[in-house]
């Protein structure tokens, strides 16, 4: 069964830092697209970040450029996304998705999803 799952997410302070990492069951991520979304109350599902299969390339939604980082585990199968200086329009529940167009940053193209982690910037 192929299955993404989600961790890392929780309660920060505007300013601080979360590692969200995406973990894959029933297949690898080593030869697919992955992104990361998000999704807050009211709002649209939208991009945050995606890379690609070779992990050569990547992208970042313009809110978060030079913020946040996603890269892929080495020897895992795993795929990250480092949040630095983390702002309170961040707060969103973040979702990695698997198997979808990068660096075009469409939820409509990926095809397999996690349950998404919760993210709340708070002071």
């Amino acid at each position: 069964q192929l299955q993404l799952v989600e961790s890392g997410g929780g309660l920060v302070q505007p300013g601080g830092s979360l590692r969200l990492s995406c973990a894959a069951s029933g297949f690898t991520l080593d030869y697919v697209n992955i992104g990361w979304f998000r999704q807050a109350p009211g709002k649209e599902r939208e991009g945050v970040s995606c890379i690609s299969s070779s992990g050569e390339s990547t992208n970042y939604a313009d809110s978060v450029k030079g913020r946040f980082t996603i890269s892929r585990g080495h020897a895992k199968n795993t795929v990250y996304l480092q949040m630095n200086n983390l702002k309170p329009e961040d707060t969103a529940v973040y979702y990695c998705a698997a198997r979808g167009r990068c660096p075009a940053l469409l939820p409509g193209s990926y095809a397999y999803w996690g349950q998404g982690t919760q993210v709340t910037v708070s002071s």
